[in-house]
């Protein structure tokens, strides 16, 4: 049995920080998928983090044999080519809510921040509904079978 190297996450946040929502595709496309298809190593500092003087990259070493990109809005129409399997997690809202709250706070600027997600999340779930475009579902639901098949519809 061959050993398999420890996987990277690339999170979402961190490629749309300080940029937008949900319109960072082309960015995760152009400066992290396409250099891993083509066995080359990531380090990649967004614009964002450089204006902002984040420290820090998103780096992904060469010969990574599992990358999970995780993140709402990873599951569009535009990234399937690249994605070789994927997972849709779907939670109680409520339990979200509480999670963020615990996590992040409540003041007004977080949930200001929270609506002006919603505002942008919400119209993009509906348009690429991707929980039809996930390889597994896991609901969540302890009332529920723990994982749903789905075929997979990247090429």
């Amino acid at each position: 049995m061959q050993a398999v190297n420890a996987p990277a996450i690339v999170h979402t946040d961190d490629v749309a920080w300080n940029h937008a929502c949900f319109d960072w595709g082309t960015i995760l496309v152009a400066n992290i998928l396409q250099p891993l298809h083509r066995g080359e190593p990531v380090d990649f500092r967004p614009d964002a983090w450089v204006r902002h003087d984040r420290a820090g990259s998103i780096a992904i070493p060469v010969g990574t044999d599992v990358v999970w990109v995780e993140g709402t809005g990873v599951l569009r129409e535009e990234l399937l080519p690249w994605l070789d399997a994927s997972v849709y997690l779907q939670g109680d809202l409520d339990e979200q809510e509480r999670l963020l709250v615990a996590r992040d706070g409540d003041s007004p600027e977080q949930q200001e921040h929270v609506t002006n997600w919603l505002r942008e999340e919400l119209p993009f779930m509906l348009r690429e509904r991707p929980w039809s475009r996930a390889t597994l579902i896991e609901t969540g639901d302890s009332n529920q079978p723990r994982l749903d098949r789905r075929p997979h519809l990247a090429a």
